[in-house]
Parts: C-alpha cells; structure tokens; sequence
C-alpha cells in the first residue's frame, strides 16, 4: 500500500527510526512522498534512495560516528580552541564529513542533486537565521535564485542536521548576500504539516514516526542549573510550532518513539544503545500499526 511519510529529527535517537522503517516494510507499506528534519532527513533520503531498513542500519552501524565529527585543525590545545571555534566559526565540528558520507551513499544509487528525484518526493528542513524564516528544501531555494534541481541533496541534509553550537552553520550566497544555514529542527523538527493539511484533501495515508512521547504525555523538564535551562529552551523552541500543529486527529496517524535517556549528540553510542534504539522503534511501531486505521 502507497503511504506518504515524515520522519522527525532527534540527533542519535535516529536509530530508532530505522527500527519502526523495519517494521512499516514488514506491513508492505511503501513511501511515494517523504520529508525530514535532521536525522529524518538522513531516513528519508536513503529510503528515496532505494536503501531497505537493513541496509540503512548496516551503514549506519559499520560508520564510525566519531568520524562524522571533524573538528578544524588548530596548534591551540583543543580545550581552549573549541571556545575559539565556538565564537569565530559557530560551531565545534565542521560537518563536512556527514556531508561527504552522504554524498557516497546517495550516489551509489545514482542521486546528487534533487532533479534526480521524480518532482515532490522528498522535502527536508532547514533554518534560515539570517532571514529569520524556515526553510523547505528544495521548494524554498528558488526564494535564494537558485534553481530547486540543481542543488545538492547531501548538501541540504547536512543543513538540516547542523545541531546548533554543535555542526558549523552552512553559509549559502544568495541575491541578497550570504545566509546563515542551521538545523531544520529549530523551527520545525517534525514536518507533518507539509502533508497533512486542513481542508485538503489527502492524496494517500500519512504516517508520522516522531521521536519522542505523545504530545498529551509530555515528560516535565527538570530546571536546575543553566545546563538544563539551556536544554529545555532548545526543545521547548524546537518543539512549539509543531505542537500547536499536532491534534488529537493528527496523533492517529502519528508512531510516537519516546526515546529517553540518550542525547542527541552522543556519537559515542555502544552497540547496546544502537540495538535498544533500533528495538524501541520497532516495537513501537508494531503497537501502534496493529491498530492503524489509515
């Protein structure tokens, strides 16, 4: 059966996404339209791609993800260099290497640039900070002068996933000047809205798969020192437009991964995580698909 899908961001937890794509194939569901944030942005691609739910965790696992974190050379010792590279460069690690990584996996299968894909197939999120506005990859890029079909899928992955303080932004040139590029996820880390409209007639199911609890099961944050309020303003942004989106009508067709207890940024993640991650999101899509009415 023809579904259309959206897969949130969530860093790392990203595993358990793979997990629920396992069980979803199982079922005989197949996506025609997709659309991500961050990691989600990573699923879909590889799934439009042609990667199964094997392969995708196979890749995922032979990568050493440390390796994904190229920090910029420097003869400061690194303790006091990653404060340098947080104020002149935005960001500890450069992110070229996630990008170059996905650059090879999509062009095995014959992708570079998003006029390789049928038109609609794939819409990733990013952030525009220096115009203050979301951005949909590759609808948006015409906003910029830039031809949608032309652009590099791996290119606005890499945005999409630019964790901020964490990956450098992206820096695009536009007919307005250069632009500030970051994670999707600060604006809109679950991007259901782009199918799933009010008063438009749906083209084929929509199904969701968001990492974290439902929207009415919400886990209270605990504030206790500028760390935490640091996190809990992150996720409080990044989670406030699309929870005013999310109804008790668009939360039954929604596969809900609380994937607790596991940072977004913890690229040190043992076999055992990665195995209960990828667990986790299979279970939890086998619940809530045994009862999915479409």
């Amino acid at each position: 059966m023809n579904i259309d899908g959206v897969f949130s961001g969530g860093g790392i937890k990203g595993f358990a996404l793979i997990g629920a794509l396992e069980e979803i194939e199982k079922r005989g569901f197949q996506f025609v339209r997709l659309a991500g944030t961050s990691a989600g942005s990573i699923i879909a691609a590889l799934i439009v791609a042609g990667y199964t739910s094997k392969e995708i965790y196979q890749m995922m696992d032979e990568v050493d993800l440390k390796d994904l974190l190229d920090s910029r050379k420097t003869f400061i010792p690194f303790k006091f260099a990653k404060w340098l590279l947080l104020y002149w460069r935005l960001g500890l690690y450069k992110g070229n290497e996630l990008e170059k990584w996905l650059r090879g996996k999509l062009a095995d299968k014959g992708l570079r640039n998003f006029s390789d894909l049928p038109a609609n197939t794939l819409r990733v999120i990013g952030s525009d900070l220096s115009n203050g506005q979301m951005m949909v990859f590759p609808d948006d890029l015409v906003k910029y002068g830039i031809t949608p079909g032309t652009f590099s899928i791996a290119k606005a992955i890499r945005i999409s996933c630019s964790i901020p303080y964490f990956f450098e932004p992206v820096k695009m040139r536009s007919q307005d000047g250069t632009n500030i590029l970051v994670d999707g996820g600060v604006l809109s880390n679950f991007p259901m809205w782009l199918f799933d409209q009010e008063n438009v007639k749906k083209l084929r199911p929509i199904l969701g798969i968001k990492l974290s609890s439902s929207e009415y099961e919400h886990e209270k944050h605990k504030i206790d020192n500028a760390i935490e309020l640091f996190g809990a303003l992150f996720e409080t942004m990044k989670d406030a437009h699309d929870s005013r989106y999310i109804s008790k009508k668009h939360a039954q067709n929604i596969i809900f991964i609380p994937a607790e207890g596991i940072m977004p940024i913890e690229f040190n993640l043992t076999e055992e995580k990665k195995k209960a991650l990828l667990e986790l999101g299979r279970n939890q899509a086998k619940k809530f698909l045994d009862r999915w009415g479409y």
